[in-house]
Order: structure tokens, then sequence, then C-alpha cells
């Protein structure tokens, strides 16, 4: 945007303005260039074909299984290795079936029964069916016996607001305000355990180096000494069943990632004292965050994505095998580099390097200039596991055509896809794997210098959403997501991996499937 014109749109900003951007270690220009992407939109995202089983996603046999997890375990000593994982959500949304019943429900004018019928609050209807199956049931139990003696001589329909009352009120379990992370998920005979407590659990099997384990958390700070008490409380636990000592640290989401809201004039929103709104600019936002961790691998997993002890062993087995093929390909990687960096070049050498692009990267468009080849090896690295797609909501993996018009393989979120245009509709119905956010990362050169991650995301992937905001919609911009457009130009890998692998909680009732209650 032209100065005169940012001098010009500065001028509708007051002082207060000003300063409230400045907090937000934001600048009037960042801001204005804001305004103007949701005048302007983002261009969808052009989708060429999916990325399936023999051209993008790799399926590798039981012999190769055991080859990538034998390369991991006699290579993973020379790596620091860190978990990643996000965390930073509250558990509103688990319990979106019981807000909706405290806010709308009266059981004086209406049965329970009625009104979840009405609502279509089927799954209101199983989580008070199956209440004794959480893990989080007894102390319920004895938080309504202590606030409401009298609950057995309750109406059903009063008996469920109580309930709902009591787990999400501050004055009971405080579940409506608490992060997802610490939410009790499984019970165990003599305990329950959190998110939190099994994300650590987990990463003993597969990130520790040396008997330790290092796994960061990206937190809201609100949230924080909720978490170190957590902490305090099971790491003993932990690390007596693991044998591994545990560090944790964790990062918050910068607030110069935050993005102002608008109305649907696209005018800036303020909120009841006048004060302008800015919103948390989705998962994108933590790009930041990975680039700031100090280590040669990264396992990304969400905070969500855990699952009962008995299948960690399994499940483990895959990280592994995601993380021997990482640590294959950056070994070749970094070979190539320094071989293709040397005075005199073998001819043969940019033969064999344009086959490893082609066979393993799936780098198609490659020409013969060492400079060219250089520039697509000396990047980050991923592989991502997918899994088949059984329905679920968000990203998929598909090759993506650019405004240059070369192919590459990008995990594409739908709302990133212009499903109006039947040709790109078509494309996204026949794409037959989902991704779980299971991603393990190589982030240093061939020199094991860090990698500055920002200088290799595509800013026009974003996208804009609609929220909710006191009753009135409000649009909402969106970085690139941190594992589609902020790792856009990544070399990337696409391995299947088993459903196992793929356990999120996104509402209560998830915590009722096996993999969430051990012993089943």
């Amino acid at each position: 945007m032209p100065l005169k014109n940012i001098v010009k749109d500065s001028m509708e900003f007051n002082q207060q303005d000003e300063a409230q951007i400045e907090e937000h270690d934001l600048s009037m220009a960042q801001v204005l260039g804001q305004l103007e992407m949701f005048k302007r939109g983002f261009p969808p995202t052009r989708i060429n074909t999916p990325a399936v089983i023999g051209n993008g996603i790799s399926n590798f046999s039981a012999d190769e299984k055991k080859k990538y997890i034998q390369y991991f375990d006699s290579h993973k000593n020379k790596a620091d290795i860190v978990k990643f994982v996000p965390a930073s959500g509250a558990a509103t949304r688990m319990f979106q079936s019981l807000n909706s019943l405290l806010t709308h429900y009266d059981p004086q004018r209406e049965k329970l029964k009625d009104f979840i019928a009405h609502h279509r609050l089927n799954n209101l209807e199983e989580f008070l069916n199956s209440f004794s199956d959480f893990a989080f049931a007894n102390h319920l139990r004895k938080a309504v016996r202590e606030q409401y003696p009298d609950y057995k001589f309750k109406t059903r329909g009063e008996r469920a607001l109580i309930v709902a009352e009591v787990l999400l009120s501050p004055e009971g379990l405080n579940f409506g305000r608490l992060p997802k992370g610490l939410i009790p998920f499984h019970k165990y005979n003599k305990h329950f355990t959190t998110a939190f407590e099994e994300q650590l659990f987990e990463g003993c099997y597969y990130a520790a180096n040396r008997d330790e384990v290092f796994v960061h958390f990206t937190f809201a700070p609100v949230h924080v000494e909720y978490f170190k008490a957590a902490f305090e409380s099971i790491k003993n636990r932990v690390q007596k069943k693991t044998k591994k000592e545990v560090h944790v640290s964790y990062s918050f989401q910068k607030s110069a990632t935050d993005t102002i809201a608008v109305n649907s004039e696209n005018q800036p929103v303020r909120d009841k004292a006048g004060k302008l709104v800015f919103r948390p600019a989705g998962h994108g936002a933590l790009l930041e965050n990975l680039n700031e961790i100090d280590a040669d691998l990264v396992f990304i997993k969400n905070i969500d994505n855990v699952i009962a002890e008995e299948y960690v062993e399994e499940i483990s087995s895959y990280k592994k095998m995601l993380g021997g093929k990482l640590l294959w390909l950056q070994h070749k990687i970094h070979h190539y580099v320094k071989e293709l960096r040397q005075e005199e070049i073998d001819p043969e050498l940019v033969t064999e390097v344009k086959s490893f692009m082609w066979n393993e990267l799936n780098i198609k468009d490659v020409s013969n200039s060492i400079l060219h080849l250089l520039s697509l090896l000396n990047r980050p690295t991923r592989v991502c596991g997918m899994v088949k797609n059984t329905g679920a909501p968000g990203g998929g993996p598909f090759w993506v055509v650019d405004a240059e018009g070369t192919q590459s393989l990008q995990i594409v979120e739908s709302a990133q896809i212009d499903l109006k245009d039947p040709s790109q509709r078509n494309v996204f119905s026949e794409s037959t794997h989902f991704n779980p956010v299971d991603l393990v990362c190589g982030v240093r050169d061939y020199k094991g210098d860090k990698f500055d991650l920002s200088a290799f995301t595509d800013p026009n992937t974003g996208f804009i959403t609609q929220k909710d905001k006191d009753g009135n919609i409000i649009k909402a911009l969106e970085l690139p997501g941190l594992w589609n457009g902020s790792m856009a130009q990544w070399n990337t890998v696409f391995v299947e991996v088993p459903l196992i692998t793929f356990n999120p909680v996104k509402t209560v009732n998830d915590l009722l499937q096996r993999e969430h209650r051990p012993n089943m």
C-alpha cells in the first residue's frame, strides 16, 4: 500500500487505537495491511489432484517400517529432539452441548427429552446416559453432592442442569475455563490422566534421547499456572513409569501475530469500551514459536490427539518410522548439498540428485541448474503421517498448482478451496486421506544452522472466517496454517499411517471411544 494511503487511512484511528496497536507489538502499516486483505480477500488454493497412495503418499511395507525404525534408533543419539505440542486451546468446544443446555433450557417449561429432540442434541443424551464412564465422573459426583444435597430428589431436567453447571462453572470443576489439556481424559485403576500427562508419557517412547525427553507446549498465558501445578503433581509418576527425565518448556502465541477484527463492511470492530477488537490468527501464528525451537528434529502433535497407555507402544512405532524416514532424507539431502557446492561437479551426480528429488521428495520440475537444485534441496523438510479419510472435517494432502504453474505437495484446508467451483469440488471429493497433524520436522541446514522458517511460507494461503462476538457476526483473519501455508515451501513427504494414530477429542463424547478407555 502506498505511504500516502497509509497516512490517509491511519487518520481513521485515534490516539487510543494507536496505543492499543502498539501494545500488540503491531505497526499501523501492518494493521492497515490486514484491513486491505479483508477487502481483497485471499486467492483460493488451486488443487490439481488429491495425493493418493503411489502418487504423493507412500505406504511402507512391514520391512520398510522396520528399516526406518532401526534407522531412527541408531541415529537419534546424534540429534537434539523436541516434541512440540500446540496446547493453548480452551475446553469450551468440548462441552458445547452442555453450554447450550445452560443457556437455553428451562426445566419448568419443557421436558429434557423434548429440549434434546428440538435442538437435535443427541450427543447430550449420550453424555448423560454414559456419565459414569468419564474419567471425571467421581469428582463431579462429589462436587454435586456438596453443592446440591437434594440432587437425587430433582427432576431429570433439573439434574442435567445441575451437572452442567457444576462441571463448567468456576464454583464447580471449572471445566468451562480450563485448557483442554488439563481436562481428565483417561480413567485408570488408581488415578486419571489428562491429555497433558499423556503427551509427556507418550513422548518418552519416541522423543527421548539419552534418557531425557524435551516437550514444548504453546500455552495461553492465563493457563500457565494451571499447567505448572499439573506438571509438579504428575512429573514423578511419568518419570517413574518411563525411566526418563522429563523437561517441559512453554511459550505463548505472540500478540504481534494477532489480527484486527472487522464487520461485514470490513470496518474495524470495537468492544463496549470502544476499544479495537483483535483476535489470535489461528495456529499459523505458532510458526514464530516453532521458529524459536532449538533442535534438529521436531515432532508436532496436537494436545487432544492422545491415547490410553496400552496403545502407546504401537503408535510410537509409527512416530519412530516417520522420524527414521526424516533422518534418512536429511542425511541424503545434506550430502547432496555439500557435493553440489564443490567447485567440480560430476554430471552423474546431477542425474542422481534429480532422481532422488523425483522419487523421494516428489519434486518434478527440476532443471540442471546447480543453483536451482541447491535452492530446492536446502530447505526445511517434513515427513507427515496421513490417515485414511473417514469423513472428519479439516485438511488433506493434495497436489497444488501455484501462480507459476509449478506443482507441489501441500496440506490444504477445505476453507482454502473454492468449493463452489465444480471442478475443485470434484477434486476435493476424490481425496482418500486426511491430515491428522502427525509431523516430524527437520529444521537445520547441511551446516547444522537453523533455517529461518518464516522464509519458507506462502502468505497468500491464509483465509477469512466468521466468528460470533457478543451475538454479532464478525470477520477474522487467519494466518497461513502452521502445517498448511506456513510450511508451503518445505520439502514434503507424505506417509500413510493407521487410524490408531489419530484419536482427537473434539467433543467430550469422543472420550467414550475404545482408544480413550483403558483396559476395555
